[in-house]
């Protein structure tokens, strides 16, 4: 019994010691393996265990796009929806996709860590396409087809299995987004100089990874959606899922985890409280009174102290010791005082916040890509010789142009940019976010010229009214998917990067999930827009911007409006980049 209440404090003490002589055999950020023991370095992480990591991540990437990249054309093919219909109803799964990680960063946090969380939300994501897949196999579970132009419409019980699998995927990625990459980073010691280097490099082969089932989905999954039928189409996905809970599972045993470190909201909560409590006092000139703890390191698990900043100084007042504190010697109580940390915390999170909103029109251009891209390139010329290229296909140039120019970004545009900014990565992340919001500008200006000149040659040969393509090669829409590339290159890795480095230690993780909850808000946004542009633009019995028969409508009014909507995007975010204030450690 007494080796038992002993034994823990043994270890720790011997683990000090190996750490103090720099001969520590066991990983020195704290990581434990799946019993909660801590872990050898030689037996345990590094790219042995991101290797299972990459594994699951490729696998659910590819099943993601397998079902996304192609999903309007079987709402509007086999569910017989409308085309506003069809792109509102994807705008706003993937909205919902991008809103859910805040429950898996949360839950990762607080309470199960990173490698729980992707467990059992992997699960959650196999059955949602389990029944997604069902809903396009079983003949009861389908849609009946077309009769001439006689669509008959899907029953509610249709609708239901098809609705609930598409949303029980959308909780399933919301709970491994926010954890997947962080867990691959998990893997490298960051106490240790030689894993910190190959910490860079897996981030690279993370995005890599991610981009190359992009493609394979935009091309051979989508081929054979198209060709093969929708039942295999999804149940590839379904089959690829499955492989992804073993890859995740085969690591177990060589993973090194991080333990949960507690409720980012919780400390949210009790600075506003704290706040709020002290709120007749009066915020002290001289911030050195303000409370803080001696220790070398904050009382907050996993995190650095943070210097005292000038703004908001009416949170201070939560760090502000009171007389009856100050005579009971108690300052235990989190919800009457908090740390200067946290009350930094807070404020850096303010900061962020117009950065992270200005991130929001340019994930409404983005969720064009798999939406009113791909209805416009239904109604070009597909054909390719004897080859008929589905029309969500040409989405691959955009992946393609992500796997081009990041390694460009990082060989040629950085050390030509560091001869002029004289910054070691060329540019920092909000000049690099900038430069990727004026790119979107380019992106949609580039859409809109393209369908300009598909309505011209449909009028000149009489397809207004007529449904049917007009002969203008659809590889017209490469240029603009090209450029939603660069964009994307330019502001989602410069998002990855700045919310990843200016978010507080101890919340990265719920830092993450509001990067991803731009991308939501960005596809409820153009849910809404296209919503008022249909009601403002079809009044008087008008077809509107986006009818059924886009030729006799003006999808190119659409786009400009997307591209103006950027433009002064782009002037808000510089105005606040102007003036962001980087977060300092002491």
């Amino acid at each position: 019994m007494a080796s038992q209440v002993d034994g823990t404090p043994l270890l720790e003490n011997t683990l000090l010691q190996d750490e103090d002589s720099g001969q520590s055999p066991y990983a020195g950020d704290g990581s434990v393996d799946i019993r909660g023991r801590p872990v050898l370095k030689n037996n345990s992480g590094k790219w042995r265990a991101c290797s299972f990591i990459l594994g699951t991540f490729f696998c659910e990437r590819l099943a993601f796009y397998g079902i996304s990249t192609n999903l309007v054309s079987y709402l509007i093919e086999k569910l017989h929806k409308g085309n506003v219909s069809a792109a509102r109803s994807v705008t706003t799964w993937q909205g919902t996709c991008y809103l859910t990680p805040l429950i898996g960063a949360i839950l990762a946090d607080t309470y199960w860590g990173r490698y729980w969380t992707i467990a059992v939300f992997t699960t959650v994501y196999l059955i949602g396409i389990s029944a997604l897949t069902l809903s396009a196999s079983v003949p009861s579970l389908k849609p009946a087809e077309c009769i001439g132009s006689v669509c008959p419409s899907a029953t509610p019980a249709q609708y239901a299995i098809f609705f609930f699998g598409l949303y029980m995927i959308a909780l399933g990625t919301g709970g491994i987004k926010p954890c997947i990459w962080p867990f691959g980073a998990d893997q490298f010691d960051d106490t240790d100089p030689k894993e910190r280097v190959k910490k860079g490099n897996y981030f690279n082969w993370f995005y890599f990874s991610q981009n190359i089932g992009a493609i394979i989905a935009s091309s051979i999954l989508v081929w054979i959606q198209d060709r093969v039928g929708w039942g295999l189409g999804f149940g590839i996905p379904a089959m690829l899922i499955g492989i992804a809970i073993a890859s995740l599972f085969s690591g177990t045993l060589v993973y090194r985890l991080q333990r949960a470190g507690g409720s980012p909201l919780t400390r949210i909560c009790q600075v506003f409280v704290a706040a709020f409590y002290k709120r007749r006092l009066d915020a002290p000139e001289d911030s050195s009174i303000l409370y803080e703890t001696q220790d070398k390191s904050s009382i907050i698990k996993g995190s650095r102290k943070l210097e005292h900043s000038d703004e908001l100084r009416c949170l201070d007042k939560a760090a502000l010791i009171s007389e009856s504190e100050t005579e009971s010697g108690d300052f235990s109580n989190p919800w009457r005082l908090c740390t200067v940390t946290q009350v930094e915390e807070l404020k850096i999170l303010s900061r962020m916040l117009p950065i992270c909103a200005t991130g929001i029109i340019f994930s409404a251009v983005f969720a064009q890509m798999p939406t009113l891209f791909v209805e416009q390139g239904k109604m070009m010329d597909k054909t390719l010789g004897s080859f008929t290229i589905p029309a969500a296909s040409i989405s691959l140039f955009n992946h393609i142009s992500v796997i081009i120019l990041v390694p460009i970004y990082d060989r040629v545009i950085v050390p030509i940019a560091r001869k002029y900014t004289r910054k070691e990565r060329g540019f920092s992340q909000l000049q690099r976010m900038g430069i990727g919001l004026f790119i979107s500008i380019l992106c949609m200006s580039a859409a809109a010229i393209v369908e300009i000149k598909r309505l011209e040659l449909a009028r000149e040969l009489g397809l207004v009214d007529k449904d049917v393509v007009v002969p203008l090669s659809i590889f017209w829409q490469v240029p603009q998917y090209f450029l939603l590339g660069s964009a994307e290159v330019f502001t989602f890795i410069g998002q990855h990067e700045f919310f990843y480095e200016q978010a507080p230690d101890a919340m990265r993780s719920l830092c993450s999930a509001f990067s991803l909850l731009t991308n939501s808000l960005g596809n409820y946004l153009c849910s809404l827009v296209l919503t008022i542009v249909t009601y403002m633009t079809t009044q008087g019995g008008k077809p509107g911007w986006i009818p059924d028969n886009l030729n006799e409508g003006h999808l190119d009014y659409f786009f400009w409006l997307l591209a103006g909507l950027s433009f002064l995007n782009m002037l808000v975010y510089i105005a606040f980049a102007r003036t962001y204030k980087e977060k300092k450690t002491s």
